[in-house]
């Protein structure tokens, strides 16, 4: 079934359509195989959050765009991301002066300029993570993700990685960067050792930052840093998890 043919009133139409989405994104090279995996787990924890952005979320997503708004950011992109959100993400970067740099686990010179070649389609000029020349690698990482851009993640100060991301995330708080991350896991080592983790889907995320990036750009410095200095992301999760909790047990009455 593409997305042509799915019946407007099918219950699951919105979901079945960003299914089709990353079917095709997979068969042109954007996504990879374990990408798709990756996208039905976290689909099940939607399930569980009722598929909407509860109050909790909004409020994260808040202090979010206040630390991008703050500080010299860097939005790194794979391939589950550009597929789902290429032109939102583009938007945010412009909104916030973040950059934008590709990170590839399953990474292949391919991958990676069918990824740019889709963020530059949406009006991104500059993407870090191409030139091997300006690559540097994270201290301690193995994975493939360990190659970052010295011009972009290397001297940045606050890096958003939109989705789950436990392995690198770890490595890049030992650099002492500010690490804020989209899972729909409140429970996995991403969301854990995230100073900022956003407990929601990434295409509800993306549109809900453009938005508090507008309501927010005449804000001062003072009124950002102080949003960013009242947030406690463990107790942020901890209310996540109650909510989830609650909401499956009134679901099982």
């Amino acid at each position: 079934m593409t997305r042509n043919n799915i019946p407007k009133d099918h219950p699951r139409v919105h979901s079945l359509k960003i299914r089709s989405k990353m079917s095709d994104s997979f068969h042109s090279g954007i996504l990879s195989q374990n990408g798709l995996i990756a996208h039905g787990r976290g689909e099940a924890f939607d399930y569980i959050l009722g598929e909407n952005t509860n109050k909790i979320s909004l409020d994260t997503i808040r202090v979010a765009t206040a630390q991008l708004l703050l500080s010299d950011s860097v939005i790194s992109v794979n391939g589950n991301s550009a597929a789902l959100c290429s032109k939102e993400i583009v938007k945010l970067a412009k909104l916030t002066n973040s950059k934008i740099e590709i990170n590839l686990f399953h990474k292949s010179p391919t991958r990676v300029k069918k990824i740019s070649q889709l963020l530059k389609k949406h009006g991104a000029i500059d993407i870090y993570g191409e030139n091997k020349k300006y690559l540097t690698r994270v201290p301690g990482l193995k994975s493939n993700r360990k190659f970052i851009d010295k011009r972009g993640i290397f001297s940045s100060d606050v890096i958003f990685v939109p989705l789950e991301d436990g392995d690198r995330t770890e490595f890049l708080k030992k650099m002492n960067k500010t690490v804020i991350t989209v899972d729909l896991n409140p429970l996995s080592r991403t969301s854990i050792m995230s100073d900022i983790s956003i407990i929601d889907n990434l295409i509800r995320v993306l549109p809900e930052m453009i938005k508090q990036s507008k309501n927010m750009s005449n804000f001062s410095s003072t009124d950002l840093h102080n949003i960013v200095t009242k947030f406690n992301n463990q107790n942020q999760l901890q209310s996540i998890l109650k909510f989830m909790s609650k909401r499956l047990i009134d679901l099982s009455t």
